[in-house]
């Protein structure tokens, strides 16, 4: 090891095939037996090491290696340090033919290399809110990742089976929902809400202020010892790192249980004399604050929110293609929006990526005529 490691290592045997590949000067080394995706994660370990050295600090390793472990054994991956044990159901058997799927092979492929930085550079003190360091932060980076690789509109698909997941599971939950910088190894907070708070965040912030809140939490605490950072640690980063117009924001997402449900209600279309199209769509809109029980309080809906126009729907991919999209600041429970297009749409939408957590996403787009 190049660098003190945690006491916290695997050990994994087998009649093994292996195929390495360099990136820079780390060693990518693929141990399998099944070799059906062994090409896709040594291209989305280069993809996310461009990333991640690109925007934080360097890896620490000279190798990186996944192994594959039999699927009676779990259907998951993990970190451990420059080591990841792989189960073969859910990379290494993957059938990614179908493009309406989520590449779940490049995604766990970089969550798990994303642990090399969170949880192997920095890991934070043992109180709550100690898996958002670990696990959210480590969705943040496979986010970032696979948007660069799939694009912006690709993320929809991700970001939809979060909140699904997030809003099932949250019903389930048989203690106390906690708020995402105080979650107790929730994986439906850290992992599925985690994930939609982070993209919201870098989508209104900017990613270049979440970047660099999260570069200095490493900067100032990796590699070292006590004391331990904490979310309050992150959180004052992430303050003077995106400026005062948006404490509302970080407020909402992270520090409280925020619901909305967002719908397009009617939606007009008008071809003008010079070609152009006017749009005009009725909205509907409602904000809600939860407490840890699940009881709800319906609060001001004021901000901004996504409203969109969008094409013909891809039958490869079964997404929308986006033919714009713009923030507006709506401050009233219904509101009615115009725009002129250059192309006529085939659907509206108000938040139609899923970057808040909805109630009812289903109902966010709206097609013309229907």
């Amino acid at each position: 090891m190049d660098e003190p490691i945690w006491g916290f290592y695997s050990y994994l045997s087998g009649d093994y095939r292996v195929k390495k590949e360099m990136y820079n000067d780390i060693s990518i080394e693929v141990y399998y037996q099944h070799g059906y995706n062994v090409d896709q994660m040594i291209y989305a370990t280069k993809r996310s090491l461009e990333y991640f050295e690109g925007h934080f600090t360097p890896y620490q390793y000279r190798q990186f290696r996944i192994i594959e472990f039999p699927r009676y054994q779990g259907t998951f991956a993990q970190s451990f340090p420059n080591t990841i044990p792989y189960s073969e159901a859910i990379g290494f058997t993957a059938d990614l033919r179908d493009k309406k799927n989520i590449d779940y092979v490049f995604y766990v492929t970089a969550h798990e290399l994303a642990h090399q930085w969170w949880a192997h550079q920095l890991l934070g003190g043992d109180v709550q809110g100690q898996t958002m360091l670990v696990e959210t932060f480590a969705q943040y980076f496979a986010l970032m990742v696979m948007e660069e690789e799939y694009g912006e509109d690709t993320m929809k698909r991700f970001l939809e089976f979060e909140l699904d997941r997030y809003l099932t599971d949250r019903g389930g939950e048989l203690i106390e929902e906690l708020p995402v910088y105080l979650v107790e190894n929730q994986p439906y907070i850290h992992y599925r809400k985690g994930s939609v708070a982070m993209y919201a965040l870098k989508d209104y912030i900017g990613e270049d202020k979440v970047n660099a809140a999260l570069n200095k939490m490493l900067e100032d605490y990796a590699f070292k010892g006590p004391p331990y950072p904490t979310t309050l640690d992150f959180l004052a980063d992430l303050r003077q790192s995106a400026g005062a117009e948006h404490e509302a924001l970080i407020t909402d997402l992270l520090q409280k249980i925020v619901l909305f449900d967002l719908k397009v209600d009617e939606v007009a279309v008008t071809e003008q004399d010079d070609g152009r199209f006017e749009v005009t769509m009725d909205v509907s809109l409602a904000k809600f604050e939860a407490d840890g029980e699940g009881q709800e309080t319906e609060v001001d809906v004021s901000g901004l929110f996504d409203i969109a126009l969008l094409g013909e729907r891809d039958e490869e991919t079964d997404l929308h293609e986006v033919i714009s999209i713009e923030k507006y600041q709506i401050d009233e429970k219904s509101d009615t929006i115009t725009i002129v297009s250059d192309v006529k749409p085939h659907a509206v939408g108000i938040d139609p990526f899923n970057k808040l957590i909805d109630r009812n996403p289903d109902d966010n787009i709206k097609s013309v005529g229907s």
